[in-house]
């Protein structure tokens, strides 16, 4: 079963049928619900029609045994003030829910009305309304009731029974008293309209709920087909690892096409995470074996020849690789999304702090808080302050103020040749440094401003560079208040 619906397709289709069903079923039984009142309704009309059409005759004088009362080959009962029946229906043989269970009609003195009393009024003196043992009756002589009872029941007249809907009326008439008449309707027609609804129901929902699976299985099978290739182009994507591919974007504007939209987005943003991987590898084992290739180069050296040993440049190589592996350690950190710590960071006293014993640079802060790593935060004054160092001719001047309630700025501007314009973004870029910078005794292996804007980025904040009114560069730290 779970393999049979495993698919999309599957469970929308079973989906739409089982809510198709539930309305049918829920339509069909209001419909044959409403279809069997309005019939019962109407088989109750014709019964109260005919009881009064004798209910009429009676009070216009008509006997017993001039009233029509096989016409129509309904059940019609009279009945007296003391529940005898006077008149009925010829060939009445059962009947029930009208409260006379009698068929065959007879005289007030007990005989039938054949043979003990032809039902004349002459034969019922002792009849009259005087005698009601309930008292005088409501009616006037001749008045036909506006009220009528209606009840269900069966009878069988000349060998065939049927369900009827019985109508109960009262007549007031002179020397009679008061008469009840029961007519009835049958109720054959509303159980034949009801069984054919039925029938017609039980044919058609089935071959409704068939069209309904099929069209739902055909649209959402026609619906998912994009799914389905960018599926299939996916696993195209992963078994050739080339992620320069794209997914088809359909040409329509539904959820799909934005589906393989944010797919290639983020194909595209996977290509250039790996891309950059790639080139941090292939810079880093780069910068990695100058260092290393010349510790080798010297300590070779000082192994045949104790006396040439450069101890000096040795250590300075250690250090530079110790530095470089730190600087890469960071940055795999940080790519591995590294979470930032949530202390509260005094930035003017930090910036005093990192400032302390660095000749020419000057130091204006006011008293700001942030949220943040205190170390890493060090680590970008310590890159910011080391490269202002370095491209100054004599000064470097730090600012540490608050911009409004929101934002905490730290300007670091120095008085040497400024950046370029067109280089402002790219000596954020990993392993980047400009021609000047290029000889080791002047520039790092190019990671430190690329490890400060990550660090920023990474506390919610920017860093940029622009012109210093000295004439040199003005890099821009701006982070979020505490």
């Amino acid at each position: 079963m779970r393999r049979l619906f495993g698919s999309v397709r599957a469970r929308a289709t079973l989906a739409a049928t089982l809510v198709v069903a539930v309305a049918l079923l829920a339509a069909g039984a209001a419909v044959l619900l409403s279809l069997r009142s309005n019939l019962i309704d109407e088989a109750g009309t014709q019964a109260e029609r005919a009881a009064r059409n004798v209910a009429a005759d009676l009070s216009g004088g008509t006997p017993y045994t001039g009233l029509e009362l096989d016409d129509d080959d309904e059940p019609v009962q009279v009945v007296d003030a003391h529940d005898r029946l006077v008149a009925a229906t010829e060939h009445l043989e059962h009947i029930s829910g009208t409260g006379v269970t009698e068929v065959k009609p007879r005289s007030p003195e007990g005989g039938t009305a054949g043979t003990g009393g032809t039902g004349d009024p002459e034969d019922s003196d002792d009849d009259a309304a005087g005698d009601d043992p309930d008292g005088p009756s409501a009616l006037e002589p001749g008045e036909i009731a506006d009220d009528v009872r209606l009840t269900d029941g069966s009878a069988t007249i000349d060998g065939k029974s049927a369900d009827y809907r019985f109508a109960a009326v009262e007549v007031e008439v002179p020397d009679k008293g008061t008469l009840t008449v029961y007519a009835g309707a049958s109720l054959d027609p509303e159980q034949s309209a009801v069984g054919t609804a039925q029938t017609v129901m039980l044919v058609g929902f089935p071959l409704l709920l068939g069209v309904v699976a099929a069209v739902t299985w055909l649209v959402t099978r026609r619906a998912l087909r994009p799914v389905e290739g960018i599926r299939a182009e996916m696993a195209a994507i992963t078994a050739s690892e080339d992620l320069a591919r794209r997914v088809p974007v359909p040409d329509t504007h539904d959820e799909v096409a934005r589906l393989a939209r944010t797919t290639n987005e983020t194909l595209a943003a996977l290509e250039t995470s790996v891309e950059r991987q790639r080139r941090f590898v292939a810079d880093a084992s780069h910068e990695l074996r100058s260092p290393i290739a010349s510790l080798r180069t010297q300590l070779e050296v000082a192994a045949a020849h104790p006396e040439l040993l450069d101890l000096d440049g040795a250590v300075e190589d250690t250090v530079r690789l110790q530095h470089l592996a730190a600087d890469l350690l960071l940055l795999a950190r940080l790519d591995a999304g590294e979470r930032v710590a949530d202390g509260r960071v005094e930035l003017g006293a930090l910036v005093r702090e990192r400032a302390a014993g660095r000749a020419g640079v000057t130091v204006r802060a006011d008293a700001v808080e942030v949220t943040g790593s205190r170390g890493q935060l060090e680590r970008v004054l310590d890159n910011l302050l080391d490269n202002a160092r370095r491209h100054a001719r004599s000064e470097v001047a730090v600012t540490v103020r608050r911009d409004g309630d929101r934002r905490a700025v730290v300007e670091v501007a120095d008085d040497g040749d400024g950046v370029p314009p067109g280089d402002r973004e790219r000596i954020f870029e990993r392993f980047v440094r400009l021609d000047e910078a290029r000889a080791r005794d002047d520039g790092g292996a190019g990671l430190g401003l690329a490890i400060a804007r990550d660090v920023a980025a990474r506390h919610g904040g920017t860093l940029t560079v622009r012109d210093a009114p000295t004439g040199g560069a003005l890099f821009e730290l701006r982070l979020p208040l505490a």
